[in-house]
């Protein structure tokens, strides 16, 4: 059964006449006749009875009319489908996360992004703000998401929100330091930051402003990490603000003076510099801006 032998049989019931439908299709009398008997051999049924003016539906015609006419509406609504598609953007970019997805309102863009560019394909890779930095630079990456303040003029950046982070502390320190001020504090063992990580210069530039050179236990680079280490009572460090609110209400950990913001650092979407003509990041950008309300 084709397409087209449907749409004979739909006119040809409309019309009520094969002249007049072969003129609607551009079809000879003959070709509209030798369609709807091929039809008529394919379901072994009579689709119409013949009399002097013309032709009209038998039962089993009128039956198999509702469902040929949706067929022919679902086609037509793929077609119109097809055609808009065709000057869709389309293709596939990589970008890079950090931290908590729900932080950077990942889904939610990215569920943005399927709805209106139906054609372009995410692929995400998870990593620290200094290696999605460096991927951006490489074009390795198309985008990504880097808290701190990007250093080069040739990446570009789409501000997004600033975060706030507190000083947390292990259950087992809280008595001694939580309304400690801060030359006591820089006694208390910190958990130390990979150079490769935002949360190194956050926490270099924390300590330089209250004049603190804390000792330093081990070398981290993931929040998730530095979390594990203060439940277990390794050390103190910086978490931020609603991941530390969030433990702290189930009394995993202790926030310093009551969850205390000590310092904020910028969350930004970054994308190479070359690429700020490129219709696809134009794309990117837009939809962030309305996931994240920027106007």
């Amino acid at each position: 059964m084709e397409l087209y032998q449907l749409r004979t049989f739909v006119t040809v019931a409309q019309q009520g006449h094969l002249t007049q439908a072969a003129e609607l299709l551009h079809l000879s009398q003959p070709a509209v006749t030798a369609q709807i008997k091929a039809l008529e051999e394919q379901f072994g049924l009579a689709l119409f009875e013949r009399y002097p003016g013309g032709v009209q539906l038998t039962e089993a015609g009128k039956l198999l009319m509702p469902d040929a006419e949706q067929i022919l509406a679902q086609a037509r609504d793929l077609l119109h489908k097809g055609k808009a598609l065709q000057g869709e953007p389309k293709g596939k970019v990589k970008i890079g996360t950090i931290g908590v997805p729900a932080r950077l309102r990942l889904g939610a863009w990215l569920s943005l992004l399927r709805d209106t560019f139906p054609l372009i394909t995410v692929q995400t890779t998870h990593g620290i703000s200094v290696s999605i930095l460096n991927e951006v630079r490489k074009k390795s990456l198309d985008g990504g998401f880097y808290l701190g303040r990007n250093p080069y003029q040739n990446v570009m950046t789409l501000p997004l929100d600033e975060i706030g982070f507190c000083i947390a502390l292990p259950v087992s320190m809280a008595a001694e330091y939580q309304n400690a001020d801060w030359p006591k504090l820089g006694e208390a063992p910190w958990l130390g930051l990979s150079q490769y990580t935002s949360l190194a210069d956050i926490s270099q530039e924390l300590w330089r402003s209250h004049n603190l050179a804390p000792k330093v236990v081990g070398e981290f680079d993931e929040e998730a990490t530095l979390l594990e280490l203060i439940k277990s009572g390794v050390g103190i460090g910086i978490l931020a603000e609603r991941t530390a609110q969030r433990f702290a209400s189930d009394g995993s950990i202790v926030l310093w003076r009551g969850g205390e913001v000590v310092t904020r650092a910028p969350l930004q979407f970054i994308y190479s510099g070359d690429r700020v003509s490129d219709p696809m990041m134009h794309k990117l950008c837009a939809t962030l801006k309305t996931i994240w309300n920027l106007g």
